[in-house]
């Protein structure tokens, strides 16, 4: 086995070269630790600093899934119920509006039946009669909103005149109503149906 030289012995042998340049040079540095070797997979052990978290349970999914459809069905019972009550308060109206109506017009009923009654007896009041329940039915009707139109020598007014009929009539400027031939009733957007007129015409 060879000997490895002293420092006497180097010392007597001369200085020593330094070595080449091209020669293997330890590393610097801290030398590693004598211990026992890394283990193999031991790297994969610990999570890396971007390992996300455990990822959430499936029911959880579950429960809020089950809560949104919940909480849709409430809407629409409740969409439901709302749609059914708006139509039952509308018909009511309707039945309350179709009531004041009839009972307003009792009366005019009545005096027809009277004044039929009394027909025989003096035939000469019956056209009072139908006169008075005719002015309380107009009368009931303005009451509800829907006055009556039945005015001549008024300017054409295609909103409340439908002409029926065209004369010349030199008395009047053309474009005048000269006869209702069936009165209108209501206004604007109220109008029942507009008045039945003949108008004069230009020469």
């Amino acid at each position: 086995m060879p000997s490895h030289p002293r420092e006497s012995d180097r010392a007597a042998t001369g200085p020593v070269e330094p070595a080449p340049e091209d020669a293997v040079r330890p590393p610097h540095g801290d030398l590693p630790q004598p211990g026992p070797p890394p283990r193999p997979g031991a790297a994969h052990d610990q999570p890396g600093p971007d390992a996300a978290g455990p990822p959430p349970a499936e029911d959880e999914y579950t429960t809020a899934i089950q809560e949104l459809e919940d909480r849709w069905r409430r809407a629409l019972a409740d969409l439901d119920n709302l749609r059914k009550r708006h139509a039952r308060e509308l018909e009511r109206e309707r039945a309350v509006e179709r009531s004041r109506t009839a009972a307003a017009f009792l009366p005019v009923l009545d005096n027809l039946e009277l004044a039929l009654t009394h027909a025989a007896a003096d035939p000469g009041a019956l056209v009072e009669g139908i006169r008075a329940v005719r002015d309380q039915a107009v009368n009931v009707l303005e009451l509800l909103g829907y006055p009556r139109h039945a005015e001549t020598g008024v300017p054409f007014d295609p909103a409340r005149h439908e002409v029926v009929g065209v004369v010349q009539d030199p008395a009047v400027e053309p474009g005048t109503v000269v006869e209702v031939l069936r009165p209108g009733y209501g206004d604007g957007d109220r109008q029942l149906r507009p008045a039945a007129v003949t108008v004069a015409k230009r020469e």
